[in-house]
């Protein structure tokens, strides 16, 4: 029986073998090398230099300035996505389904066309520019495109739903009969939401974040596209130490020290819901 069990997870170590933690070796091994500047070829050693360059301020404050925008946009899908949630649950049949469609509905289409749509929408002369100008807050050239504010756009469209769905899930699950024993009980609409709906919407609130935040975080396309080159996320500045730089060893080390600092995040948020389940 025993030989079977591992006769049955031999291909997934394998696959896992092959495709995950080969690479993630190569790039921990890379992460401590040097490049030669004249050959350009990876000089191997055992070198931290390539982690003290992080702290640059040529490269951690566009890093910093990163994290910013996505914990930003992170929060933004928040807010808007938890009234929404919030809606979806109290609402049942139907109505309930087909919410739960259009919410899935832009995962039918490629990541990227949907990124590109954004592009007509938020360009000067497009349909933003003219509803800005029809309430008077605009000349018809907003200048949204190619900024933070497009990217931070990009980025609560396209990962809204990853917010809404979890929330769903977490509200769904609470029993009507606790809100109506708390409005029995005196509590204002307000108090309840705060004292009841919230604290059981916890786990919810911190599985939404993880999945729109630590994607948001090392997101490649939305900047390229959205900022036009000119607002870089970690993951563009990784990305050009690979593709335009050549410094292999240095975007390595990048990529690895996004990897621990997202393991930390992800370690934080798994103790947080570990917490919430025991006081529940």
């Amino acid at each position: 029986m025993i030989t079977r069990r591992v006769l049955l997870v031999v291909p997934t170590l394998v696959w896992a073998g092959i495709f995950f933690f080969v690479p993630l070796g190569l790039l921990i091994l890379y992460s401590f090398g040097q490049i030669d500047i004249i050959t350009f070829q990876v000089d191997w050693g055992w070198t931290f230099e390539n982690y003290q360059r992080i702290v640059d301020p040529l490269y951690f404050k566009p890093i910093m300035r990163g994290v910013g925008l996505s914990l930003l946009a992170t929060t933004l899908c928040l807010i808007v996505g938890f009234p929404v949630a919030l809606w979806m649950s109290r609402l049942s049949g139907a109505a309930q389904t087909l919410l739960l469609v259009a919410v899935m509905v832009p995962f039918w289409a490629s990541f990227v066309v949907r990124t590109y749509a954004l592009v007509n929408l938020l360009s000067d002369g497009g349909p933003v520019a003219d509803a800005l100008q029809a309430i008077g807050i605009s000349d018809g050239s907003p200048g949204i495109m190619y900024t933070p504010l497009a990217v931070a756009i990009g980025i609560v469209y396209s990962y809204l739903p990853l917010m809404i769905l979890p929330l769903f899930v977490a509200l769904e699950r609470i029993d009507p009969s606790l809100l109506h024993a708390s409005a029995d009980l005196g509590a204002s609409n307000l108090r309840t939401f705060r004292r009841v709906t919230l604290p059981l919407a916890t786990p919810g609130i911190v599985a939404g974040c993880v999945l729109v935040g630590i994607p948001a975080t090392g997101e490649y396309v939305i900047p390229a596209i959205l900022g036009g080159g000119k607002t870089l996320l970690v993951g563009n500045v990784i990305a050009d130490q690979f593709l335009k730089v050549g410094d292999y060893p240095f975007g390595s080390a990048l990529a690895v020290a996004l990897m621990l600092v997202l393991l930390l995040v992800l370690v934080i948020a798994r103790s947080r819901l570990r917490n919430v389940e025991e006081v529940a």
